[in-house]
């Protein structure tokens, strides 16, 4: 039997790449763009003590800094974009490098820009845009600005932290290069018995065998990896932790915690909101586990059954062409408006399709402002690449909304947002599949894929987000985060969020130490928000129509130019309320009554 290679990106037909000549025709463009941006950092330099001067000079100096973010932003966009293509190519290597530089630089250039603003004061700012109507533009820039003005440094501290920014990327550096380049993962046997070598993507791959043995082995050798360099691992993790505590004393927050979410002006009370919501109805998870338990057919359920599907998924195949029809029926609903932006992203090349060899593996959407927004998939032909592609089409609709609407200064959108629009354009694929499809093998691999979804995004995430939260608050109270006391926290963690219907296994306790987004800080719990937030607009676009719709597109359109608390509290749901969770969790509900239906088993 043949085996089948990864093609090279040659033998893809061309409307299958995505059209990055949209941003640099060729790379001589590039190079003459890079070329006119040292003399931009030099004059934005040149403004420096002079903000005060009228409000003229504030507008050009200001308009100058988003002419020179949106030029370095093309840059970098397509230099990283080509090197993704193929990670071994070192034209582009040297590319993505120098524009990375570029952008140390700029940041340096303009460190003085905020203290300056802080010492003019609200009140000299305000009369500058009453002189001048165009400043009124950076207004809820400058209202954000002055909002964290305690928390800014002088101009020579802004400075210093600036240039030693780089620093506070090591210990994830750090871990990258260790679990990437430097860890091997054992070996196990496959289902027929032959001896294959795990890696980081074929650990999933085999922990989600149908044949336990197999994914009791992957479970035991790919942890047994991490234990074995689990102080190296407790080190980078640690002075993560640090850095993150050195940065919020030194700005004088009261937690590295409050730090992190005053970036994006939320309360405190939304994380541990959401953190209390989920404990509230942890006997779904207990429903949850029993039904697995019962499907799987097994006596006793272990943490390495977790991942293996409730049902058989769908063997049909679905090409990629098809794929696009599919999401395009199911976000029909959004409007003809988005239909056709939909639409005009699937004909326009804005993805990159399937697998090529060295092609960055995984999925993404990257706007450039300007252009059009690109996606980087490695296409497979199954369902669950066709829930990936309506996943980044929803981050590239509100991207294409957001550049269409807003100025550069504002075309960015914030983290706490965005996976609301990639999660509503999945659940907005559920409901359609659920609702047109007759056989019963895809409704219940649909079913399968949304409690997995709730199960990993809205649980195992906040999960995730506790341990950050206690790892902090140990070290912000002076302990020592060692390898056993990490430990300690991610299994009892383990052991709170499974309950009682399930063996949580000792090798467990080392998880902590396997999830890369440990190293962004506080980032994890967006998902559970966004997938909470995503729940309940969809639900409002399914049984309201057009009123929901407006608001969401409305939503879309504002990128980042209000806090994001606002901007989803216009859109129909209130994050600092615990009710978008609640909701969210009853749909997990919901779902467990669909697959006991569908499996003919009594609902509880």
């Amino acid at each position: 039997m043949a085996t089948k290679t990864v093609p090279a990106r040659s033998d893809i037909a061309q409307e299958h790449k995505w059209n990055l000549e949209a941003i640099y025709p060729q790379d001589a463009q590039w190079e003459d763009d890079f070329s006119t941006i040292s003399p931009l950092i030099q004059e934005v330099a040149g403004y420096k003590g002079r903000l005060g001067e009228s409000a003229d000079t504030l507008l050009s100096t200001l308009e100058l800094r988003d002419r020179i973010g949106e030029q370095l932003s093309k840059l970098f966009s397509y230099a990283r974009m080509r090197r993704d293509e193929d990670n071994t190519n070192a034209q582009y290597q040297a590319l993505t490098d120098r524009a990375l530089a570029l952008w140390t630089r700029v940041q340096e250039s303009t460190s003085y820009l905020n203290p300056e603003l802080l010492e003019l004061g609200v009140d000299k700012i305000e009369s500058f845009m009453q002189e001048n109507e165009a400043l009124r533009l950076y207004e809820h820039e400058m209202d954000d600005l002055f909002r964290e003005a305690e928390h800014m440094l002088s101009e020579r501290e802004e400075a210093l932290l600036a240039g030693v920014g780089e620093l506070s990327s090591g210990p994830e550096t750090t871990y990258d290069m260790l679990t990437s380049a430097d860890m091997t993962y054992g070996t196990i046997k496959d289902e027929e018995g032959s001896e294959v070598e795990l890696s980081q993507g074929r650990y999933f791959r085999y922990v989600r065998s149908s044949d336990r043995r197999v994914r009791e082995d992957a479970f035991h050798t790919f942890h047994d990896a991490f234990r074995r360099n689990r102080n190296t691992i407790a080190s980078t993790y640690s002075t993560q932790v640090k850095s993150d505590i050195f940065y919020a004393k030194t700005r004088k927050y009261g937690s590295a915690l409050e730090a992190s979410l005053s970036h994006d002006n939320i309360p405190v009370s939304v994380y541990t909101g959401l953190i209390d919501a989920v404990h509230e109805n942890m006997h779904l998870m207990d429903r949850y586990l029993e039904l697995r338990k019962r499907q799987l057919g097994l006596d006793e359920l272990h943490m390495w059954d977790l991942h293996v599907p409730l049902v058989p998924e769908a063997d049909e195949e679905i090409p990629y062409e098809r794929a696009t029809e599919m999401v395009t029926n199911a976000v029909e609903p959004m409007g003809k408006d988005y239909l056709s932006g939909v639409r005009q992203g699937f004909g326009s090349r804005w993805t990159d399709v399937f697998e090529t060899n060295n092609k960055t593996p995984g999925a993404y959407s990257w706007g450039v402002y300007g252009v059009h927004p690109f996606m980087l998939l490695n296409y497979q032909d199954n369902l669950r690449d066709v829930f990936t592609l309506a996943h980044e089409m929803g981050h590239s609709m509100h991207t294409y909304y957001s550049f269409k609407t807003q100025p550069f200064v504002y075309s960015e959108y914030t983290l706490f947002v965005a996976e609301v629009a990639s999660t509503l354009n999945e659940e907005m694929l559920i409901h359609h599949l659920l609702e047109t499809t007759e056989s019963r093998d895809v409704k219940l691999a649909v079913v399968n894929y949304s409690l997995e979804q709730f199960r990993t995004t809205l649980f195992r995430q906040t999960m995730f987000a506790e341990y950050e939260k206690i790892a902090h608050e140990r070290a912000e109270a002076g302990e020592a985060l060692t390898a056993d006391l990490l430990s300690q926290i991610h299994y009892d963690l383990n052991k709170l969020y499974h309950g009682k219907g399930i063996v949580v296994d000792e090798d467990v306790a080392i998880e902590w130490a396997r999830i890369p987004h440990f190293y962004r800080s506080f980032y994890v719990y967006k998902y559970s928000t966004g997938i909470s937030a995503a729940v309940a607009l969809s639900q409002q676009i399914i049984n309201e129509g057009q009123p929901a719709v407006d608001r969401y597109l409305g939503f879309l359109s504002k990128g980042g130019s209000d806090y994001s608390i606002n901007l989803l509290r216009d859109a129909g749901v209130d994050m600092t309320s615990p009710q978008p969770v609640r909701q969210a969790l009853h749909m997990f509900g919901k779902r467990l009554d669909q697959m006991e239906t569908l499996l003919g088993a009594p609902v509880a």
